[in-house]
C-alpha cells in the first residue's frame, strides 16, 4: 500500500533543517551572496548540529541519512540559500564514490575525518568535458605502488576550501569509459587550486579550477579496480541526481512563497493582485510543479534506499526539478514587476541561483537523452 506521509522522524529531521535555515542560514544569506565569501560560520553550526557529511554512517562518525532523509534537508537548506546549502552538502556528494567503490580501509581514513569536518571536493569536470564524462582527459600513470597524476580539472564546487579530492582520471589514454579510474587525493600531496570562478548565482559556493601536475598518489588510494571509475561516477549521479533534484525545489518553494505573500499586499486596480486571474494562475502553477518535482525527487530517492534501479526516475527528477525551479523563479519575479529585478528582494536572487540546476550533475538536456535512451532498452 502506498503511503505519502513522512515518518515521525522524518518530520524531525524536516523540522530542524528548517529551524537551522531560517535562524543560521537566511539571515546571512544576502551578505554571503553579495561579498562573496566562503560560509565559514554557517558551516560550522552546521557540523555541530548534525547536518554536514549527512550521507556517512554512524559507523564513520556521520549521522548516516538515507538519501531520502537527504532530500528532505536539502529543500529545506536550499529555501534559505541554495550555496551555502551546496556548500554544505559537498561532503556527502564526496562520499559517495568511496561509499559505492572505497574498501574498509579508505573507508574509514578519510570518511572518519570528511565527517569529522575536513573538506572535500569532487572531480571529474574538465575544460573539454563536462556532460562528456569519458572524454576527460586527465591522467593517471601506474609507476610502481604508486600513480602519478596530471591534468585540470574546472568548476570544482569546494575546490578552494578541500582537504580531500575525490579525483576520476584515465589510466588507459586509448579507453574511453572503461579507461577511468578515480582516486582519493590530499592537497598536500601537491594539489593546486585556482582563484574562485565568478558565477552568475550561488556566491556563497566557491568554485575553482584544480590543478594536478606530477601528484604522487599512493595506489592504496584507488577507488575500486583501474577501469571501474566510469560506472562508480555513474552510480553518484543516481544518488546525487535526487538530492539535487529536491535543493531545486527548496528554491522553487522559497519564490513561490515569496511572491504569493507579496501578491497579497501589492494593489492594482484597487484590489490585491493575487485575485487577479493572470497573477492567481501563476501561483497556482508554481504550487502544482513545485508538488510535483518534490515526489518525483522522493520516488527516485525512495528506490535508491530500497535497492531498486532509479537512473530514470533520477533523471526525471532532475530534470522536471530544474526546469522546474527555473521558471518558477522567473514567474516569481514577474509577480513582484519591477520590484522583482531589484536586489533589495530576495527573488532577484532566487532567479540567479535557480540556472545551475539545469545545467550541474548533467544538462537538462542529458537527462532527456538519459529518458530516450532508457525508454528505447
Amino acid at each position: 500500500m502506498l503511503n505519502f506521509m513522512l515518518s515521525p522522524e522524518q518530520k524531525m529531521l524536516r523540522e530542524l533543517a528548517h529551524e537551522f535555515a531560517e535562524k543560521e542560514i537566511k539571515p546571512v544569506a544576502e551578505y554571503y551572496d553579495r561579498h562573496d565569501e566562503f560560509p565559514w560560520p554557517v558551516v560550522k553550526k552546521a557540523q555541530e548540529n548534525g547536518l554536514f557529511s549527512v550521507n556517512i554512517p554512524e559507523a564513520y562518525g556521520g549521522p548516516g541519512m538515507s538519501l531520502l532523509e537527504e532530500c528532505i534537508l536539502n529543500e529545506e537548506l536550499a529555501w534559505a540559500c541554495s550555496g551555502i546549502q551546496t556548500s554544505l552538502m559537498l561532503n556527502s556528494l564526496a562520499a559517495l564514490p568511496i561509499l559505492i567503490a572505497g574498501n574498509e580501509a579508505q573507508k574509514r581514513k578519510y570518511l572518519t575525518r570528511m565527517a569529522a569536518g575536513t573538506m572535500a571536493a569532487y572531480c571529474v569536470t574538465e575544460p573539454g568535458a563536462g556532460s562528456d564524462v569519458a572524454g576527460i582527459k586527465t591522467f593517471a600513470e601506474r609507476r610502481g605502488d604508486r600513480y602519478i597524476l596530471n591534468g585540470t580539472k574546472t568548476w570544482i564546487t569546494n575546490g578552494p576550501v578541500a582537504d580531500i579530492f575525490v579525483v576520476f582520471a584515465k589510466t588507459d589514454r586509448e579507453a574511453r569509459y572503461e579507461g577511468i579510474s578515480a582516486f582519493i587525493v590530499e592537497r598536500e600531496w601537491g594539489v593546486k587550486t585556482g582563484k574562485p570562478l565568478p558565477k552568475m548565482g550561488q556566491h556563497a559556493s566557491k568554485t575553482s579550477e584544480v590543478f594536478f601536475e606530477d601528484v604522487e598518489v599512493p595506489a592504496e588510494n584507488r577507488l575500486g579496480p583501474e577501469g571501474s571509475g566510469f560506472l562508480t561516477a555513474m552510480k553518484v549521479f543516481d544518488s546525487s541526481r535526487p538530492a539535487v533534484a529536491a535543493a531545486a525545489v527548496g528554491v522553487a518553494r522559497r519564490a513561490f512563497e515569496e511572491a504569493t505573500a507579496y501578491a497579497k499586499t501589492r494593489m492594482a486596480y484597487g484590489k490585491p493582485i493575487i485575485v487577479q486571474q493572470g497573477v492567481s494562475f501563476m501561483l497556482a502553477d508554481m504550487a502544482m510543479n513545485i508538488e510535483a518535482g518534490r515526489l518525483l525527487a522522493y520516488q527516485a530517492a525512495w528506490l535508491l534506499d530500497n535497492g531498486y534501479p532509479n537512473t530514470m526516475q533520477a533523471a526525471y527528477a532532475k530534470a522536471f526539478c530544474a526546469d522546474m525551479c527555473m521558471k518558477v523563479t522567473t514567474d516569481a519575479v514577474q509577480v513582484f514587476g519591477g520590484y522583482g529585478y531589484s536586489q533589495e528582494y530576495p527573488v532577484e536572487k532566487l532567479m540567479r541561483d535557480a540556472k545551475i540546476y539545469q545545467i550541474y550533475e548533467g544538462t537538462s538536456q542529458v537527462m532527456r537523452h538519459i529518458i530516450a535512451r532508457e525508454l528505447a532498452r
